[in-house]
């Protein structure tokens, strides 16, 4: 295992994680059932495993097509037009 490459990664999607609507919705179901706060942990978990499961199947299939390089260019074009649009919208 590569250890520099699993702690960028662990690293990074843990702060994007961090208050995202995700990490909201969990702390509305624990907050309406608490008696099921584990069940809730294991559901939430399972899901995030297989939307991750999906984002590197998908980007390991895409990256035989595409430069690995230009997926990243559109990754920061996606993130500053999601930028611009929600200062857009908060004005």
């Amino acid at each position: 295992m590569d250890w520099k490459i699993f702690g960028t990664v662990f690293g990074t999607v843990f702060l994007a994680e961090l208050g995202d609507k995700t990490q909201l919705a969990t702390l509305l179901f624990a907050s309406k059932n608490a008696a099921a706060a584990w069940t809730i942990f294991f559901a939430a978990a399972a899901a995030l495993v297989l939307t991750s499961a999906v984002g590197v199947a998908a980007g390991a299939l895409v990256s035989q097509y595409l430069n690995p390089r230009y997926l990243s260019y559109a990754a920061g074009v996606g993130f500053i037009a999601i930028g611009v649009w929600t200062i857009y919208q908060a004005s």
